[in-house]
């Protein structure tokens, strides 16, 4: 029998205090042990689950403010770095004990389809493999990032690329009705990460940047979880069940699990279930199809709490907090209580969001502020899709699914809330009874809060407008697509989404359907940007400023929108 070997990684996820979590897939059961250049080290066996080979391994004893090399042993042979690698060695850097006053450099950027779409597809040039690039050729310091934050679409199960689909067409067995062209099945899921991953600029800048995710609806399928009628219309499709259970059963493991600290990994129940299982294939099928059940009961508080799998996270990095929401998998779709998150989940959040810091940043695959006009439209829409009259509902959800209206401005009581919230946190109010767990005393207002965005495939920074008491300004900063392309059809419409005249046009019909106006204004500072881009979001004490960067035509990149976000500093 061959020996085990590194078929993907190492990532590295997750760096707190003296602690890391590197990630890594193996050819076969294996242990797998860290080690760094200056002694610290971690090990683990791997779990299985339909013939893959998974381990997460937490790295003890790093020593604060330092930059360690590391290696990866499978089975006592070292698997990385490889032999004669072109690129610098991987690297797990740390913070100091004490770093209230270390700047927070966070990277951002959503919708990445795997190199090989450049020639069949003819996309622009990968901004993350152009910043990978240049990460190497600086050397890293001290521009290297505190983290990497992927907002959505890190595959794509139902856009698959022309090896995928070869394999695809060699598969005997697919269920009744199964796209072609789609993944179905938990194996071949794998393949898009195995595909996505293994490229090798994108391979290096995992193995050294710390990087947390969050799904949107393409590591599911187009428009996942638009509306209840969507729900409905595709569990009558006999390879759904397949789908929605395998992807996110491997949502699990390739991405949300890397998202968790050491303490959060040891207390995960799924994880101590998985890990003391010979084979955890039954326990993540049971997972994934439980998982995706748990959303019918998301309006009912107790029944969702006594059985949810929350995907949500927050984490702090230095005086930075950021927050990750679910955007797609537990949202509330009953019309009488359309909604982002769950009430036990919305919850959670404001607890989150109050607290002890200097900047908030909100991470969120769809954007919280659209161009207006587009907003406008999404919220006549969805007040349409729910009208008593039938042939208005089935016509607006229709439309609803034909222009993807499915963003926070399509759920307009958590829009509402959204703001809501972040004006009583940049007031230093303290929350109301019933806003969040263990409402008391009010807050010192931070330095700043971000919203970050993708999914629509273009990018922008807008502020947000509040009433009189606001101290701190509230941004959205969008960075979309990474690898893509929005159509150049729809460019002068997104365009047209931020014209005055326009926007109060369709501001007009949504208030002729019984919309009111919006709780929050804003206005655009930079953009729209139509390429491949990433972002970047500095925090220098109560300081804070975002670039946004496109690549050129030979792969390098450029910036596009650069702003200050703060007044001091």
């Amino acid at each position: 029998m061959p020996s085990p070997r590194l078929l993907i990684g190492p990532l590295l996820r997750r760096v707190v205090g003296t602690q890391a979590t590197v990630w890594v897939e193996t050819s076969a059961p294996a242990v797998v042990r860290v080690r760094t250049a200056d002694g610290a080290e971690g090990s683990a066996s791997t779990f299985s689950a339909y013939d893959h080979h998974y381990a997460l391994v937490v790295v003890a004893g790093l020593t604060p403010d330092s930059t360690s090399t590391y290696e990866v042993l499978v089975d006592d042979e070292v698997a990385w770095p490889e032999p004669r690698s072109p690129f610098p060695p991987s690297v797990i850097r740390t913070r100091a004990a004490d770093d209230r006053d270390q700047p927070v450099r966070l990277v951002f950027g959503s919708c990445r389809e795997t190199t090989q779409h450049a020639t069949t597809r003819k996309l622009p040039p990968d901004a993350l493999d152009a910043y990978a690039r240049r990460l190497m050729a600086d050397g890293g310091e001290p521009e290297r990032p505190d983290l990497l934050v992927l907002l959505g679409d890190q595959v794509y199960a139902d856009v698959t690329s022309p090896t995928v689909r070869r394999l695809l067409r060699r598969r005997r067995r697919r269920p009744a009705g199964a796209p072609t062209d789609q993944v179905v099945s938990f194996d071949e899921y794998t393949k898009l990460y195995l595909e996505s991953w293994r490229d090798p600029e994108i391979r290096w800048l995992l193995s050294t940047v710390p990087s947390v995710m969050i799904f949107d609806d393409h590591e599911i399928i187009d428009d996942w979880n638009t509306s209840a009628a969507w729900r409905a219309d595709m569990r009558e499709q006999p390879w759904w069940a397949e789908r929605i259970g395998s992807g996110l059963a491997s949502y699990w493991v390739y991405q949300h699990l890397g998202n968790l600290s050491p303490d959060e990994i040891a207390a995960d129940p799924l994880y101590t279930e998985v890990t003391a299982a010979r084979d955890a294939t039954e326990v993540l099928r049971e997972f994934g199809r439980r998982v995706d059940t748990e959303s019918d009961l998301a309006h009912d508080t107790e029944r969702w709490r006594a059985v949810q799998y929350q995907w949500s996270y927050a984490l702090d990095v230095g005086r930075t907090r950021l927050v990750m929401l679910d955007n797609r998998c537990s949202r509330v779709l009953d019309p009488a209580h359309r909604a982002m998150l769950p009430p036990g989940e919305w919850a959670w959040f404001v607890d989150q969001a109050h607290g002890v810091y200097d900047h908030l940043v909100v991470g969120s695959s769809l954007p919280w502020l659209l161009p207006p006009g587009i907003h406008h439209v999404e919220a006549w829409n969805e007040r349409l899709a729910s009208s008593r009259r039938p042939w208005v509902a089935a016509a607006s959800e229709k439309l609803r699914r034909a222009l993807d209206l499915e963003h926070w401005a399509a759920f307009q009581r958590s829009f509402d809330a959204l703001g809501a919230l972040f004006a009583r946190i940049g007031s230093g109010s303290p929350g109301r009874p019933g806003d969040r767990v263990g409402a008391g005393p009010a807050y010192a207002p931070p330095a700043s809060i971000s919203v970050l965005g993708g999914d629509v495939h273009h990018s922008y920074v807008a502020r947000a407008r509040f009433g009189t008491g606001m101290v701190t300004p509230v941004h959205q900063l969008t960075c979309s697509p990474i690898h893509n392309q929005v159509p150049a059809g729809m460019r002068p419409l997104m365009r047209l989404g931020w014209a005055a005249a326009p926007s109060a046009a369709v501001r007009a019909l949504a208030r002729s359907a019984g919309v009111r106006r919006p709780t929050v204004r804003w206005r655009k500072l930079g953009g729209p940007y139509f390429g491949n881009a990433v972002g970047t979001l500095l925090h220098r004490e109560r300081h804070a400023e975002v670039t946004i960067e496109g690549t050129t035509s030979d792969g390098r990149l450029r910036t596009v929108a650069h702003r200050p976000l703060t007044t001091g500093g």
